[in-house]
């Protein structure tokens, strides 16, 4: 089904001066606007036509290229004009403006991607890469939003969505049509499909979370002491002057973010205040939104000052922790103690040794962060996702889960397979009832 809607342009190319600038047009029966702007009475799809752009007049705005995309076969299924002209603010504007006088309208935000969605080109997910991909701050990030553009995350919802309804067909035929003969999966067959099914879904979780990282960034906060050695921390990771770095205890004051680049995989590095025990009112405000921090970080960098080691102002930061927060031990100062850039895993955790200072074992700490989030160096692999994907993945395991406890109670099972479906489907926008009545009903010769 195709939306029919009014028609809408815009400036496609980007702000400020450029070699070439776009407008874009989509709507229907485009030929009468075409035909006004450029004189020209038929355009051949698909085929780049030179012209001139003209007033109400016929005083030439501009000249350049016009290409017209037929409906359907267009980018948001509508028929869409394309004029390419010179990249002047001003002439665009004034091009624009024509557009408007011919009864065009300009188009909102992103309107042009939702006719698309609208009209069944694109599926959510791949509607949201484009901003995605439009707004890549790194060459993985633009490499997996293009990944979710073509459509590769969809492709894994949609092969398990598939496994989903088959499933839900079977029991809710044998709920709704106990009296008739048809050929129904065992029990035991139900239960095989569901534990296949579930470590489906469980690996696509694992991958849509990989794909937030991709996308937000993950959540890095230090924290440690006054004067350990925080803000110098920040800096070498960043490999610029982030924070102020004294010698005063309490410099840092409130919350430092700072976004880096590892492997093509953002981090969100977040500097901040020494956590101890004062009356400085101000100080106390940071410390209070350090620890505050903690609460939406993936990851705690904790810093010791190597030549004091782990001290009981050390250990009581710890306790503040969120106890499932993953964390790695940072000794700083390894320059004055005579320590060696290294990594060590032991009983206590990841322990790392490094000089923020002369910027020693930074480099080793960069990998166990990509490390310790689940990454290695498969950045460019990992497809680009959203929190709203991840949100309903979670609400998809929790009911297949269930769903997986319970197989042996249809009525149960029919519902949490339903939640499951819904939930699944929510992430590309499809699925209603009747999709599902439409897949019994041709699959299975009920009341013959």
């Amino acid at each position: 089904m195709r939306y029919i809607q009014d028609n809408i342009a815009a400036i496609a190319s980007g702000s400020g001066q450029a070699g070439v600038g776009v407008i874009r047009i989509s709507g229907n029966n485009l030929s009468e606007l075409a035909s006004a702007l450029t004189g020209k009475q038929r355009l051949k799809p698909r085929f780049a036509h030179y012209g001139e752009f003209v007033d109400a007049t016929g005083e030439i705005i501009d000249s350049g290229l016009i290409i017209w995309f037929d409906a359907p076969r267009s980018f948001t299924g509508e028929d869409v004009l394309e004029l390419q002209g010179h990249g002047s603010p001003v002439v665009l504007n004034m091009l624009l403006r024509r557009c408007l006088e011919l009864g065009c309208r300009l188009a909102e935000a992103g309107e042009f991607t939702k006719r698309a969605y609208l009209n069944g080109k694109l599926d959510l997910v791949q509607a949201e890469s484009i901003a995605d991909l439009i707004h890549a701050e790194s060459e993985a990030t633009a490499k997996g939003a293009l990944k979710s553009l073509k459509g590769e995350f969809s492709r894994h919802i949609e092969v398990i969505n598939e496994q989903l309804i088959n499933l839900r067909m079977f029991v809710e035929a044998t709920l709704d049509f106990p009296e008739e003969d048809i050929e129904f999966i065992a029990n035991a067959k139900i239960k095989q499909k569901l534990e296949a099914l579930r470590e489906q879904i469980h690996q696509l979780l694992s991958s849509t979370q990989q794909g937030v990282i991709l996308n937000n960034g993950a959540n890095i906060v230090i924290i440690g002491r006054p004067n350990v050695g925080k803000s110098s921390l920040l800096n070498a990771l960043a490999n610029e002057e982030v924070a102020i770095v004294t010698s005063i205890a309490g410099t840092t004051r409130d919350i430092v973010r700072q976004k880096i680049i590892v492997d093509g995989v953002p981090f969100n590095i977040i500097d901040t205040a020494g956590i101890r025990e004062t009356q400085d009112v101000v100080e106390k405000i940071g410390i209070e939104r350090a620890l505050s921090v903690v609460k939406d970080a993936d990851l705690a960098l904790v810093l010791i000052d190597d030549n004091v080691g782990m001290s009981e102002e050390d250990t009581q930061i710890l306790n503040q922790l969120p106890a499932e927060l993953p964390r790695i031990f940072v000794h700083n100062k390894i320059d004055l103690s005579s320590g060696t850039a290294s990594i060590v895993d032991n009983e206590s955790g990841t322990q790392v040794y490094i000089s923020a200072k002369l910027a020693l074992g930074i480099d080793l700490l960069r990998q166990k962060l990509l490390s310790l989030i689940g990454w290695g160096n498969s950045a460019g692999d990992v497809f680009l996702a959203r929190t709203r994907h991840l949100d309903a993945m979670r609400i998809t395991v929790n009911h297949i889960d269930s769903a997986f406890s319970n197989w042996q109670s249809l009525e149960i099972l029919a519902e949490e397979l339903r939640y499951s479906h819904t939930a699944l489907s929510s992430i590309i926008g499809e699925f209603s009832a009747d999709d599902l009545l439409g897949e019994i009903f041709s699959k299975f010769c009920i009341g013959k």
